[in-house]
């Protein structure tokens, strides 16, 4: 009997040019260079359009800031809904939830186009004075440029986790120069596993990015704060009450930003691409009322001025509760109504004027110095942040990174406990989480065992999805709701509680484009306590690769199990 020949693997271009022990080192260079100078380029784009604008309108009279701020924030708002509808959906929001669905279902793959509108219309966004954040994007474009970059080398579009998390975490350091901060963030949020096999190459690419930032922009911290001194014991019976009221803040903006969302995507009155417009005209009208009155312009854009202000004492505290309430508002709006920028910035805005309102309150009654002032400003801001995402870690080492200042350090590690306790009880996911739930995504964050056979007996309940989603008629209007509102290929049909078939987007699609009823394809069933292996075998009797689990006892249906669940976690035991 002839003997099988072991099939021949062709390595990767990189791999046969650079030697085998530096090649790992020599990659995560250049993705973490490539993906730190996007950071920077977007930084700068947005610099530049804020320096040309807003910087020069506030030097003018309150009527022409008020006609100037409305004509850029529109028109910026009108190009953005354009670019997000009409170009690349998949650029809308902060774009870290998109980097978590590309390292755990996509195994690191990014298409271009999407990185490409992204970096347009966030700087557009922000540049034009939506109430939104650079970090979210720079993390995304980050993950892209280096999953794409990491292709040109030969890696295969299936085996890009490790580009993903180099670009990533190269990004959020050179967006905020915090290179420490980006390790801790793709910890704790990206692949929450701190024994990650990637750590290293993390590590590696966060100072890379924090150079990059360093060669163009300057060592410097992004807030300079004055030397903290005299610090009193009195500002730690303060930090209770910042803490939480700066968590609550951060949970509010989730609560009605997640509803706001939600309720916008039943609504057919207003085109897609006319909703971040309505979002950037309730961020003018916030933001023009709070400048008519107090003379600040932080609504507008990152409102980084008004934060370095306060961060040095350098601020009206009870102005400081006004820009509390607007910028929330105004950061609900904006990312609500579906704008392109994350919630970093806006969120340690809100909560370092939180601290600095309290701190003066405060400060009618204790005897606070000005050192704890700004102390409870650094409060505020990690304590709304790790709110919002759940990430106690990152949201001390970002601010303490973002001053370098020790002194701090105190009172946000007693704040991040505060506010995750909060966090916790009123909002089991995080935004981010909770964003792609709300989206139609479940990520499926399974660690696969390391051979083949033992990849064989995992119990499909392991690896289904829960939650299927589905028809109860096949209704135009029905059949477009499913269309719009989930990013599925194929969807149960429904009669009562009972699965009678499968229809796929293509065929829900054409059927809304012709206004006919498509045939549903005959569903088939596995019980979730059999193994993969057996499970397989039934996909060649599926037209649509789909199973739909039930359990044995019930026959209940409690998930569906996908042709493409299976091939993703072969190909990431491949990946090793």
């Amino acid at each position: 009997m002839e003997k099988l020949q072991k099939p021949t693997v062709t390595k990767p271009r990189f791999n046969r040019i650079i030697p085998e022990n530096i090649r790992d080192v020599a990659m995560t260079c250049i993705l973490g260079l490539c993906a730190g100078l996007s950071a920077v380029g977007f930084l700068f784009v947005i610099n530049f359009i804020h320096a040309h604008t807003y910087a020069q309108f506030v030097l003018k009279s309150p009527r022409y800031f008020c006609i100037a701020s409305f004509v850029l924030i529109t028109t910026a708002s009108l190009l953005v809904g354009l670019l997000l509808t009409v170009v690349s959906r998949d650029a809308a929001g902060s774009g870290i939830p998109q980097v978590k669905t590309g390292y755990w279902k996509e195994l690191g793959f990014f298409h271009i186009k999407p990185l490409i509108i992204k970096f347009i219309a966030g700087a557009l966004s922000i540049g034009g004075g939506c109430s939104l954040g650079r970090e979210g994007p720079s993390v995304y474009i980050g993950a892209g440029i280096a999953s794409n970059v990491s292709g040109i080398f030969g890696v295969p579009i299936r085996q890009r986790r490790g580009a993903t998390v180099v670009g990533a975490s190269a990004g959020l350091a050179a967006a905020f120069n915090t290179p420490i901060a980006a390790i801790t963030f793709i910890i704790e949020e990206i692949v929450g596993d701190i024994g990650n096999r990637y750590l290293g190459a993390v590590v590696l690419s966060s100072v890379i990015g924090a150079f990059a930032v360093h060669a163009v922009l300057g060592r410097s911290p992004a807030f300079s704060i004055p030397e903290i001194e005299n610090i009193g014991w009195f500002h730690y019976l303060v930090v209770p009450a910042v803490a939480l009221v700066a968590a609550f803040a951060g949970i509010v903006f989730q609560r009605i930003t997640l509803a706001l969302r939600s309720s916008l995507k039943k609504q057919r009155s207003f085109p897609a691409w006319s909703l971040p417009v309505a979002g950037g005209l309730i961020t003018w009208i916030v933001g023009c009322t709070v400048f008519l009155t107090t003379g600040k312009a932080g609504v507008f854009g990152l409102g980084y001025a008004d934060l370095s202000n306060a961060l040095t004492n350098n601020f009206e505290w009870k102005i400081a509760g006004i820009m509390v309430l607007s910028k929330l508002v105004a950061t609900i709006a904006c990312y609500g109504f579906g704008g392109c920028g994350g919630i970093f910035a806006p969120s340690l805005y809100i909560g370092a004027m939180c601290g600095y309102f309290i701190g003066g309150l405060a400060d009618i009654w204790l005897p606070l110095t000005a050192a704890d002032r700004i102390v409870l400003s650094a409060v505020g801001m990690s304590a709304c942040l790790g709110a919002l995402i759940h990430a106690p870690l990152t949201s001390i080492l970002i601010v303490f990174e973002m001053t370098h200042h020790f002194a701090l350090v105190p009172g946000l590690m007693l704040g991040a406990l505060i506010s995750q306790a909060v966090a916790h009880h009123f909002a089991k996911l995080n935004f981010y989480e909770a964003l792609l739930i709300q989206d139609g995504h479940e990520l499926h964050k399974i660690k696969p065992p390391l051979d083949l056979e033992s990849w064989r007996n995992l119990s499909v309940s392991i690896i289904s999805r829960s939650r299927p989603v589905g028809l109860r008629d096949l209704s135009t209007p029905t059949m477009r709701h499913m269309v719009d509102d989930y990013p599925y290929n194929n969807f149960l049909v429904f009669d009562k509680d009972n699965v009678t078939g499968i229809v796929t987007r293509k065929q829900l699609v054409d059927a809304i484009a012709s206004e006919s009823v498509p045939q549903p394809q005959p569903p088939v069933f596995c019980y979730m306590d059999q193994t993969v292996g057996e499970a397989s075998d039934r996909f060649i009797e599926s037209g649509s690769q789909t199973l739909i689990v039930r359990e044995r006892a019930s026959d209940t249906v409690v998930g569906i199990f996908t042709l493409h669940d299976l091939m993703r976690m072969q190909a990431a035991i491949n990946n090793g």
